[in-house]
């Protein structure tokens, strides 16, 4: 399979993906540009390629392309990778107004009866969308039906990456909890005790 992984951040999924793929597939990483607007992509997209050439045995055959919203959503030519994921990165494009607009680049891109791979921090069912851009948690209902409007098909959901013990409501939304710990040091054993976000975890399809 070509797998196409967007934002990947610090590259944790990545170190999963490029292993697991390598010799029978092509793992490509949508990141952005060393000369990003962004200071902190910058920095990002700096440590990431650093990180790739540092360990190329483990990421020699990752590919890049450009992601950088709102500006950038270059992620290929139409109908050229069999599935894309996504962790955690719903709510960054919601903030920078293009999350629609990455969701078609994702569905252009991946060939018919492609899988689209979702990983979100949920918020609470009756959470006011405006809360997206200073908690971090995205209403799982709306998410499903943005996606879905694009032409996806939800396929299956699944409750893996749940944790019951977040109540959702700190004072620096997601990131008070691990692995930002926002607050410093306040209340950070309360964070600690309870873990990463909730999060939901949904497969869709682009239809055959």
């Amino acid at each position: 399979m070509t797998v196409l992984e967007l934002a990947p951040g610090g590259g944790w999924y990545t170190e999963i993906l490029a292993p697991y793929l390598r010799g029978r597939g092509q793992l490509v990483a949508a990141v952005p540009p060393t000369d990003s607007s962004n200071e902190f992509r910058r920095n990002m997209a700096t440590a990431f390629r650093q990180q790739l050439a540092e360990r190329a045995a483990v990421y020699g055959e990752v590919r890049l392309v450009t992601l950088d919203t709102p500006a950038t959503i270059e992620l290929g030519p139409e109908a050229s990778v069999d599935a894309v994921l996504t962790f955690r990165n719903l709510h960054n494009w919601h903030k920078d107004e293009r999350m629609e607009q990455v969701i078609a680049a994702a569905f252009r891109v991946l060939k018919p009866g492609g899988v689209f791979g979702v990983v979100e921090h949920r918020a609470p069912v009756d959470s006011a969308l405006e809360r997206i851009n200073t908690t971090g948690y995205v209403p799982q209902a709306w998410a499903i039906e943005r996606i879905t409007a694009a032409g996806f098909v939800l396929e299956a959901q699944s409750e893996i990456n749940a944790n019951p013990r977040d109540t959702r409501d700190h004072p620096n939304g997601v990131w008070s909890l691990p692995p930002t710990y926002r607050g410093g040091d306040v209340d950070r054993a309360r964070f600690e005790a309870i873990g990463e976000s909730d999060r939901m975890t949904l497969r869709f399809r682009k239809p055959r």
